[in-house]
């Protein structure tokens, strides 16, 4: 059987908790193959792999979303969408619940097109977006709408129009662009189709869009919708939805999944890495704080650092060390130096990726302090280590640290 795994800003290019995922899920089942179709943001990662792949994975197929740019604009053709056609697409620019996956997947069908800019270039569309445009919008700019339109709708024409890689299974690690790309996946070929959900995709781009600068105020709201719009398809799309605890499952419910698609399969770590770690002791020295954690702004590296210059004010003696890559955003990692020096924090270290099981048995204390997480392999991992975490109320942080009322295994239970 081959599996093609679908990511998106993950595997194998970051390394992060849904990465680490997809490579134990590999490693785990030999004797299946597997293949990852990965979406990336830019080609200059192309190749760029942070991970090794298993002898079972036999392929990745890599599409990057600023190809978009160096594709020719295509001449304005008419008359190339049936009334069906746009009446779909009409649906899916405004989100509606009863746009059906089987025609948004005719119209994309590859092979179609001669350019994947062809249908957002035609009359046809035009009109849906003018449709949409005067119903909502027509007190903005209609330059500025659409704009807007063209950025959200090109990456997801783009990856609707290519090629995926043959598979028995299709199987996303998120409700994003991957997801919509599976519901495609699942439609054309008639294969099976499961989402693996480790946070919610939605929340954390809705999370982003509200601190973001790059979309105008008036067109947050329209970008929102979107997204939790592409989660919706995704859920409907697939026959299994698999979440790592019981809240993100109601929240998927909430966000438009079918109750009975979801089953909860919460994550596990290989303890043996740290059976050598023994139980924390008063050492005498420096109070350690270690962070297991991408310097990325998800993970909310400011307010860490501004948390601890207070701990600081207390604990002079104290000292953070945040262990994890520093590649993902040079610039929020100028951000982070320069909120250092600023703060005048002489006592925090950037590791860079480093192997944690090494690193952990000099910490006193971890924290996280993420604004979205799904159920970090981080906490379980510091669990593992006898080391007791401090994070911020997010993903299924409360239920790992307090337990749950459901909870069959005690809290964060081992097996």
């Amino acid at each position: 059987m081959r599996i093609c795994l679908l990511t998106e800003g993950s595997y194998p290019y970051v390394v992060g908790g849904v990465s680490s995922w997809v490579q134990m899920l590999m490693e785990g089942l030999p004797e299946y193959e597997f293949v990852v179709y990965s979406i990336g943001a830019e080609g200059k990662d192309r190749g760029k792999f942070k991970y090794k792949l298993p002898k079972n994975c036999v392929g990745i197929e890599e599409v990057f979303l600023d190809e978009i740019l160096a594709l020719r604009s295509s001449d304005m053709l008419e008359g190339i969408l049936t009334g069906q056609e746009q009446q779909t697409l009409y649906e899916f620019v405004r989100g509606k619940h009863t746009m059906s996956i089987e025609h948004l997947a005719e119209i994309f069908r590859p092979g179609r097109w001669k350019s994947p800019l062809a249908v957002f270039m035609s009359s046809d569309f035009f009109d849906v977006i003018v449709r949409f445009y005067r119903e909502e919008y027509r007190n903005l700019p209609f330059t500025d709408f659409f704009w807007t339109m063209r950025s959200m709708l090109l990456p997801l024409f783009f990856l609707l129009q290519q090629k995926l890689p043959e598979a028995d299974v299709y199987h996303s690690v998120a409700t994003g662009y991957c997801g919509v790309v599976g519901g495609m996946a699942t439609t054309l070929a008639q294969k099976p189709f499961m989402i693996t959900e480790h946070g919610v995709y939605s929340r954390e781009r809705e999370a982003e869009i509200i601190k973001s600068d790059w979309v105008k105020t008036d067109f947050k709201g329209l970008w929102i919708q979107y997204f939790y719009h592409l989660a919706r398809i995704a859920y409907r799309s697939a026959q299994r939805v698999y979440t790592l605890f019981e809240h993100n499952g109601r929240i998927a419910v909430d966000l438009g999944c079918p109750a009975d698609r979801i089953h909860i399969v919460p994550n596990g770590v290989h303890m043996e890495r740290f059976a050598h770690i023994e139980e924390l002791r008063d050492h005498g020295g420096a109070f350690q704080i270690g962070a297991v954690v991408r310097v990325a702004p998800i993970k909310d590296i400011l307010t860490l650092l501004r948390a601890f210059a207070i701990v600081k004010r207390e604990m002079p003696a104290a000292k953070l060390c945040i262990m994890g890559g520093l590649e993902e955003d040079p610039d929020y990692v100028a951000v982070c130096y320069r909120t250092v020096k600023m703060l005048g924090l002489e006592d925090v270290e950037f590791t860079g990726s480093v192997p944690v099981a090494e690193y952990l048995p000099k910490m006193d204390v971890l924290v996280l302090s993420s604004i979205s997480e799904g159920q970090p392999l981080a906490v379980l991992e510091g669990f593992s280590a006898h080391r007791p975490y401090v994070t911020t109320d997010v993903g299924c942080c409360r239920e790992l640290i307090y337990g749950d009322s459901n909870d069959t295994l005690g809290t964060a239970g081992a097996v």
